[in-house]
């Protein structure tokens, strides 16, 4: 069965860094599109940044010069690196992953940002 693995959260100070790693199995990698959602206590799960099947990128206008989302189809693996982190970015992070119909989500990771 498909699997997609988080790994990489944590907590971080202010103006820090993280990166975020999940590990997808059961599936065909390189034909996903690939994204990293994060829910923060009382607030809705909001898109953070998309990698579509061709490398294509997008980010919420909340993170774009911050973070960088890749993806390494050998190793069957999204990334998304965090840069100068803000306490706002604290949330619990998910990686999704979608073709046609078929959508799946990991089990998500913290990411804490305080001082």
């Amino acid at each position: 069965q498909v699997q997609l693995v988080e790994s990489g959260g944590g907590l971080v100070q202010p103006g820090g860094s993280l990166r975020l790693s999940c590990a997808a199995s059961g599936m065909i990698f390189s034909m996903y599109d690939m994204g990293w959602y994060r829910q923060a206590p009382g607030n809705q799960r909001e898109l953070v940044a998309v990698i579509t099947s061709s490398g294509s990128t997008r980010y919420a206008d909340s993170v774009k010069g911050r973070f960088t989302i890749s993806r390494d189809n050998a190793k069957s693996t999204v990334y998304l690196q965090m840069n100068s982190l803000k306490p706002e970015d604290t949330a619990v992070y998910y990686c999704n992953g979608w073709r046609g119909s078929l959508n799946y989500w990991g089990q998500g990771t913290q990411v804490t940002v305080s001082s």
